[in-house]
């Protein structure tokens, strides 16, 4: 199967399966998407959602987060991951959008990742998510999806060139919807410990369980193939 042909099948999957498909972290603006984001580095969408009401009650924009400190943000956060650096970070970056960004988060890459506790996972989220811009996030469950399916090839051992393959192959438009395709098969079916394959729509085409059921598909050489033609370039540039 060539490449464009399986993405266009695992697109076509996705649109039936999952027409409806976004974010679980809870939030009101840009703003508090931010701050869920940097909070559920390391961490479930499950968890920011239970300490962001209270959170977001008392710091709903970026002058109220700026305006205290980080002593007072971790007794917020204290029951996530690395609470500490993410209150330092929050703070930061309030502070840095109230005087740099007049209160408002970017939209450009090179922009969002120069605030604190914000990377190019993080930032393309909010591209995606905010602004709708053809940006993929790659997270763990991203990374872990992209390389069962046969997506990615095994030559790709790191975020930034599963997201260049991805953004290559999957059509403009929908590639923010794309990136919460994987993300939510990763979570609930495709799960990393124990992947229910007998439940997924996708196994027939997917090289993990081919491989693993007497049926190996044989990765592609993408070099040679065509990508399909999205009308801009996208990830050039590794930050």
């Amino acid at each position: 199967m060539r490449k464009q042909e399986l993405y266009d099948r695992v697109t076509a999957y996705f649109e039936e399966a999952m027409p409806v498909a976004e974010t679980e972290l809870h939030y009101d603006n840009p703003f508090q998407l931010l701050v869920a984001v940097v909070l559920s580095a390391q961490c479930t969408d499950k968890r920011v959602n239970q300490i962001t009401p209270p959170l977001f009650h008392d710091f709903p924009i970026p002058e109220a987060m700026a305006a205290t400190t980080p002593e007072v943000i971790y007794e917020y956060i204290r029951s996530v991951s690395y609470p500490n650096s993410k209150a330092r970070h929050l703070v930061g970056l309030a502070r840095m959008l109230v005087k740099d960004y007049n209160s408002q988060v970017p939209s450009d890459l090179d922009e969002l990742i120069k605030l604190p506790g914000v990377g190019r996972k993080t930032a393309n989220v909010i591209q995606a998510v905010v602004f709708e811009k053809a940006a993929m996030a790659v997270d763990t469950h991203v990374f872990r999806v992209s390389h069962r399916i046969g997506l990615v090839p095994s030559t790709c051992t790191t975020p930034y060139s599963v997201e260049k393959q991805l953004v290559r192959y999957f059509p403009e438009a929908l590639i923010p919807k794309a990136h919460h395709w994987l993300i939510l098969h990763g979570r609930y079916v495709c799960t990393a410990r124990s992947p229910k394959c007998d439940a997924c729509g996708l196994k027939l085409i997917c090289r993990h369980y081919l491989n693993t059921h007497g049926h190996p598909r044989p990765e592609r050489n993408t070099k040679s193939e065509p990508p399909h033609t999205n009308g801009t370039a996208h990830g050039k540039g590794e930050k």
